[in-house]
């Protein structure tokens, strides 16, 4: 491919000092994180570990009156006050449920450095400092193991021996307070009531283990170790009492036989993930921010989603570390947060992240059951939209956080599992069946209008008009419907791919009983049947039918293609004062949903280059008051991340109703300077790699995942398809201008 494809940079350089934790090192391993920051006085390694939680409920939420027909109740009085008072405030009013982040580790050098380089190594996921002092240097490198779950560090310098400390959070104070205390509540650790963390050492090791007041224990065991002059090494564990009765003893020989086989012994095992990782995929750009910042997102998938691990929170794996709660709690959000997190993983061929979010939901459809029951008094399944680790809920803002709709959009991520898999036994054993469960439920609540056509007793969309009575909307609100139509749609279309007849006919006639989509004169999409969008709003929900749920073609007919439009002028319109970063992420999905190359690409470098901090993390808002928006904070959340990746793939490649189309998306300067791509995952079922170069499609290559037939757009030839049948495994390349068996 010559110059298309250039050597990957997998380098991410910080210079200087970094002095806070939202810009520090990101390390992880899908189960513990890291962040590498600060001078050498100390350089800190803040931990997390992803099943660290408060799971005490609020008292609220355990009430006989915490249900949905209370609240049905209350939304049809007015009754503002008690809507709050019995749904909302006890978020921010009780420390708990929470996340918690696990402490940190200090090496002290006993002087500050005076220049500091700081490197992220994303091929082998290794964490580089480079402390200058006067009377010396060093070189710490840390990563966090992808196979054995432990921490490792090396220090090699000469004139500056470390100290280690170990540093619990600051339940009892113990802790310096930092001089910016910002957060979405303020809310001090010691407010959860916690003892002080009990502190031992022997010969090798030093450990705290830290009791909670409730049935968590969970403790950080280090194993140091001076292997040389000049050369010190530190293993590290992140342990808790869910690991059986001798879980701190077990740690403890687990940080000691690795600290026997060494830092560089371990890494080869690590590196050889992490190259089997990087190999799935890759995006070749002649823009080296977004070249860079795709591959900083796969690389922070890569820590933060894995199966088998606990699924992103907010904060994935690197939860606040500044003394208080952290923003939100760092709960699970399905509302928008969750589903964003897992958007790019599927297209980028990193299935096994997806899953692990999969198999949890899977898990939880226990609790889904309990909840739906008793909360919605419903068949089925329905999990809290704000809700802890175990799915419990945790509160707030009700229409959003206690919605019926946001179930619906969780199905979608077996949808993806399924058709980017082409797993048929997922598909009838857990897709179709978690599909079903959810609808159950909705059934419950939909009735018929006077019209004949099904709505839902309350309808919301995130997150319009706030938590103001008017954010209760006139059934169904667009947001509501389109997942309503999406549910029902695709559990036509499995049950006539599963052979289930029956089903089948059941789900057309509820899926002919839903109401169209609400649009304007102008054919905007509209919050509800009577309210359009009439001011900048953050949450793209009403649009939600565009993208992700992909109900609307741009290529279909031209009512769509005018809807399409319509809505995006509608956007534009009422400019972006009151986004948030994720909006613009989202926006250039709507844009590559529109086939706007450049509308997509202007958004994304918008994202990218004002709303992440130096170390890629989307930190929410305008942090650096550029007056590109009106919100100044900086709560750090991962999936605008996330989105943004796919919108990028979805510029590149694009897989609806049965049509692939390459570069569909393009901003004109790319056409002609050349990219390509290597590996991307098509939901029809192929694994897709091509190349452009003087805005003419080189090549296009095909290897089929199972057996599938589709069209794909003539790539010299955007008004022609072509017919694709392929067995699978069976790979085609086309070459301009033709096909090569392969």
């Amino acid at each position: 491919m010559g110059s298309i494809e250039h050597h990957a940079n997998r380098e991410w350089k910080i210079p200087g000092t970094i002095e806070r934790w939202d810009e520090a090192l990101p390390l992880g391993n899908g189960l513990i994180g890291c962040l590498v920051w600060g001078d050498g006085e100390p350089l800190k390694f803040s931990l997390d570990r992803g099943d660290l939680w408060d799971e005490r409920p609020a008292p609220q939420t355990v009430a006989e009156d915490f249900t949905y027909i209370e609240l049905i109740r209350l939304v049809e009085a007015g009754k503002q006050d008690e809507i709050l008072s019995r749904f909302d405030d006890f978020f921010s009013a009780y420390p708990n449920p929470t996340k918690l982040s696990a402490g940190r580790l200090e090496l002290r050098f006993g002087q500050q450095a005076e220049h500091t380089e700081n490197l992220l190594d994303m091929n082998d996921a290794v964490a580089n400092v480079k402390m200058h002092f006067h009377n010396g240097s060093c070189v710490v490198r840390s990563y966090c193991h992808a196979v054995d779950g432990l921490g490792y560090i090396q220090v090699v310098g000469d004139g500056c021996e470390p100290a280690l400390q170990l540093v619990a959070p600051s339940y009892a104070g113990e802790t310096e307070e930092r001089a910016d205390t910002r957060s979405s509540f303020d809310i001090r650790l010691e407010s959860l009531g916690y003892p002080a963390a009990e502190y031992a050492k022997s010969e090798e090791l030093s450990w705290f283990v830290q009791r909670t007041a409730h049935d968590l224990e969970y403790a950080i065991i280090v194993a140091s170790r001076n292997v040389k002059p000049g050369m010190w090494e530190y293993v590290y564990a992140i342990a808790q009492n869910n690991e059986g009765n001798d879980w701190l003893e077990q740690a403890k020989r687990r940080v000691s036989t690795a600290s026997g086989t060494g830092f560089d012994a371990a890494l080869t095992s690590h590196r050889l993930w992490w190259k089997s990782y990087n190999e799935q995929s890759d995006i070749f750009l002649p823009d080296a921010l977004a070249e860079r910042n795709w591959r900083m997102t796969n690389y922070l998938f890569g820590s933060a989603a894995r199966e088998g691990a606990p699924p992103m929170p907010l904060q994935g794996v690197w939860t606040a570390d500044e003394g208080v709660l952290p923003p939100w709690k760092g709960d699970y959000h399905h509302d928008l947060n969750t589903e964003l997190s897992y958007w790019h993983g599927w297209k980028a061929n990193r299935l096994e992240g997806g899953k692990g979010f999969v198999d949890y939901l899977w898990n939880l459809r226990p609790q889904a059951s309990e909840f739906a029951s008793r909360f919605f008094d419903a068949p089925g399944i329905n999990l809290p939209s704000v809700m802890t680790l175990d799915g419990r809920p945790l509160g707030g803002w009700p229409m959003y956080s206690l919605s019926i709709a946001n179930q619906m959009w969780l199905c979608q991520s077996f949808d993806h599992y399924w058709q980017y898999s082409g797993d048929e036994n997922f598909l009838r054993e857990r897709a179709y069946v978690f599909f079903s469960e959810t609808a159950a439920c909705m059934l419950r609540w939909l009735k018929p209008g006077e019209d004949g056509k099904l709505r839902l007793r309350l309808s919301s969309s995130p997150e319009i008009h706030d938590n103001s009575l008017a954010s209760w909307l006139t059934p169904n609100s667009n947001y509501d419907l389109a997942l309503l139509r999406y549910l029902f749609g695709r559990l036509a279309d499995m049950a006539k791919r599963l052979g289930l007849n029956e089903d089948h006919d059941k789900w057309i006639e509820i899926f002919a009983t839903l109401p169209e989509l609400a649009v304007n004169e102008a054919g905007e999409l509209m919050i509800s049947p009577d309210e359009s969008l009439t001011e900048s709003h953050r949450h793209h929900s009403h649009a939600m039918s565009i993208f992700p749920l992909q109900l609307l073609s741009y290529e279909r007919d031209e009512q769509e293609r005018r809807i399409i439009d319509g809505t995006i002028s509608g956007l534009e319109k009422l400019g972006k004062g009151r986004w948030t970063g994720y909006s613009f992420a989202w926006m250039a999905a709507l844009y590559a949903m529109q086939g706007n190359g450049e509308g997509a690409w202007y958004h994304l470098e918008t994202f990218w280059r004002h709303f992440c901090s130096q170390n890629g993390f989307h930190l929410n808002d305008d942090f650096r008051c550029t007056g590109l928006t009106q919100s100044h904070g900086r709560p750090f959340t991962l999936e605008g991340n996330m989105a943004a990746a796919a919108a990028l793939q979805e510029m590149v490649l694009q897989d609806q109703n049965g049509i692939l189309r390459i570069f569909p998306a393009i901003p004109e300067q790319w056409k002609r300077e050349g990219l390509s791509f290597r590996s991307l995952r098509s939901l029809l079922g192929v694994l897709v790699s091509a190349a452009m170069t003087n805005r003419k499609v080189q090549y296009v290559e095909l290897t089929a995942l199972r057996d599938v037939a589709f069209e794909l757009e003539d790539p010299t030839d955007g008004t022609k398809f072509i017919h694709v049948t392929l067995g699978k495994g069976e790979r085609l390349k086309w070459e301009n201008p033709a096909f090569i068996a392969q």
